[in-house]
């Protein structure tokens, strides 16, 4: 097996990596593929951080079976701690310097080292006997920016936080937690959380996968310290809980649960989250879009969001089920605030809106704060022509503008501007009504 190994290594075309895997296939070499997989499946852990280099003398050789039964032992932490060590140690003194260094090591440590990754693994075996690398993949959220039109009936409002995404996976029949990113990479540094966990896991009563977000004091002083080596001071990260799902629905790639369902379940299992060290459940508030108080409360909430330091708020379709793929069920939005403010000028625009709108010059005052701002974002190509064309009469009128934040003007104290101002609609105008 080594062999394929180095012979992988050895070259890096792509297409000749294809061809050696492809190779191996067509031979059924499931022994191969079977170490290939353990090495690759992101569910599959070992509970080791060493594991040490063969440096000589060589053994008689370690059958694939017998490493195997290794294996497996440390995947259900049938064997933890020295005992784990000292079954490495020997199964390490039986194998050639090769055989371990290439090929069982490798394994152990979850890194071939030789430029294969699942998914042109899965690429060649497709159709063949040999079983595909699960591929551990998340929900990602589009930009709520990019499907207005999708925010609107009952939605879940909470937090976007800054931190790093995190799933923890507890493997109720394994009896073991395992951190990871959203690209499935093992986080090893925040034990202060997974283990009080693992000490709770009896509560959980099945396997679950939690999503959430690891956050700190400090963003900069988190990211430091998230794949850091030694001297690793976390024990301050707490794991932010937004989502739950059993881990065979995750593994599945799609879970049968709407995210109500997944909500309220993540409240139930709030009081043994409690008793676990470092872990909350962020709050979700439900809205009502197309209700007059729902888009009051939204407005709120961004407001809101924008006080506390918040990098934005997710939105999540209450009726959606988890997909491991990026879907509009959840979008993430930025704070914004919209303010009222007069217009008190017009400018022409250049380029392609010569003879049609550019800006609206606005003024006006919102928490005290005096406010003037050019806007001329949010207009559509009819809207210039025909504010143009009544240019006179949007003089006076009231406008709403939407913007990420109040900026203080660089040339005074007490003028404020708006970064990125949008227009939404002019105040007072029933729909479809011409200026």
């Amino acid at each position: 097996m080594y062999n394929i190994i180095k012979e992988l290594e050895a070259d890096n075309s792509r297409l000749a990596k294809e061809a050696i895997l492809k190779r191996e296939a067509d031979a059924g070499n499931t022994g191969f593929f079977d170490g290939v997989r353990m090495a690759l499946d992101n569910y599959i852990t070992f509970g080791v951080k060493k594991v040490p280099i063969h440096g000589g003398p060589d053994g008689q050789g370690l059958p694939w079976d017998a490493f195997a039964a290794l294996a497996t032992y440390l995947y259900n932490r049938e064997l933890t701690g020295h005992e784990a060590r000292d079954a490495i140690e020997l199964a390490m003194s039986a194998a050639t310097q090769d055989e371990w260094n290439y090929w069982y090591r490798r394994i152990l440590i979850k890194d071939l080292r030789c430029g294969v990754s699942e998914k042109t693994v899965n690429k060649i075996v497709k159709g063949t006997d040999i079983d595909p690398v699960p591929v551990f993949e998340v929900m990602l959220a589009h930009d709520g920016a990019n499907h207005e039109k999708k925010i609107k009936g009952k939605k879940l409002l909470e937090p976007k936080l800054d931190g790093v995404r995190c799933l923890t996976v507890i493997n109720y029949e394994a009896k073991s937690v395992v951190m990871y990113t959203r690209n499935g990479k093992v986080l090893e540094n925040f034990s202060h959380i997974s283990d009080a966990v693992l000490k709770n896991i009896e509560d959980f009563g099945r396997s679950y996968v939690i999503d959430g977000e690891v956050v700190s004091h400090s963003f900069q002083d988190l990211m430091k310290q998230v794949h850091r080596k030694d001297d690793v001071q976390a024990t301050d990260a707490r794991l932010m809980a937004f989502d739950i799902l059993p881990l065979s629905e995750f593994q599945a790639g799609k879970s049968v649960m709407t995210q109500r369902r997944r909500s309220n379940l993540l409240a139930t299992l709030k009081p043994v989250l409690d008793k676990c060290s470092s872990i909350d459940v962020i709050t979700q508030v439900e809205v009502e879009l197309d209700s007059l108080v729902g888009e009051l409360q939204f407005k709120q909430y961004n407001k809101d969001a924008i006080a506390a330091g918040y990098e934005g708020i997710m939105v999540k379709d209450p009726n959606a089920v988890y997909e491991c793929k990026r879907t509009t069920s959840w979008l993430k939005i930025k704070p914004f605030i919209e303010v009222s403010l007069t217009v008190r000028d017009v400018e022409e625009g250049t380029g392609r809106n010569v003879g049609k709108l550019g800006a609206i010059v606005c003024e006006g005052e919102d928490d005290g704060k005096k406010i003037i701002v050019n806007v001329g974002s949010g207009f559509t190509d009819s809207d210039r022509e025909e504010f143009w064309a009544a240019k006179d009469a949007l003089l006076g009128q009231v406008v709403e503008v939407r913007a990420d934040a109040l900026t203080l003007n660089q040339d005074s104290d007490s003028i404020w501007s708006l970064r990125f101002p949008r227009f939404l609609r002019f105040r007072g105008f029933v729909a479809g009504e011409k200026i």
